[in-house]
């Protein structure tokens, strides 16, 4: 289910507060700046650090 554009210009990393992409296949909005990925449940991005997983 893919994101709503506006909604993507809009959202930022909650932990360095840089641009995110969003990765339709992996269910994963990214951050471009510290690479923290964080999931997208039901459509809903869950912008959270807690949730987010660390890139390896």
């Amino acid at each position: 289910m893919p994101l709503d554009e506006r909604l993507l210009e809009i959202l930022v990393c909650p932990e360095c507060h840089g641009d995110v992409d969003y990765k339709e296949r992996r269910h994963l909005v990214v951050c471009t700046g510290c690479g923290l990925r964080y999931p997208v449940r039901d459509g809903i991005p869950v912008m959270l650090v807690e949730e987010a997983t660390r890139p390896r």
